[in-house]
């Protein structure tokens, strides 16, 4: 049996960009790309914390450098530039892959800039 678990979430990404007749659903920068240990063409889903809308796309290939994150074609209309979103991938695991599993989790200031990793997230207290 195989479990669908997160693979990498790039956390509170600024939408920088959203191109209504572009092709491609989402252009993420190339370095945070590497860094979430992402794909070009990766199924991702996309959680937008300021209006609460979800949805699924796929990655195309940003300018490296220049920390774009550009909602394309039908996810433009998801989206304000400004927005924060969580950009998510998941993959399917065998349970020994699950003995040794840990996502890989990149967390984003509001510029898009890196200031920190993590491979778990902490329990949450009430």
């Amino acid at each position: 049996m195989l479990t669908n678990m997160l693979k990498a979430k790039l956390h509170l990404a600024t939408v920088t960009q959203a191109e209504l007749h572009y092709d491609g659903s989402c252009a993420i920068d190339e370095d945070l790309i590497e860094a979430a240990g992402m794909r070009e063409f990766e199924a991702i889903d996309i959680y937008n914390v300021n209006n609460g809308e979800r949805f699924t796309t796929y990655i195309i290939k940003g300018q490296r450098g220049s920390k774009m994150i550009s909602m394309n074609g039908a996810a433009a209309r998801k989206v304000q530039v400004g927005d924060r979103v969580i950009i998510a991938t998941y993959g399917q695991y065998s349970e020994a892959e699950l003995q040794s599993f840990k996502p890989k989790l990149v967390y984003l200031d509001e510029n898009n800039n890196i200031t920190r990793t993590n491979k778990t997230i902490p329990v949450q207290a009430v």
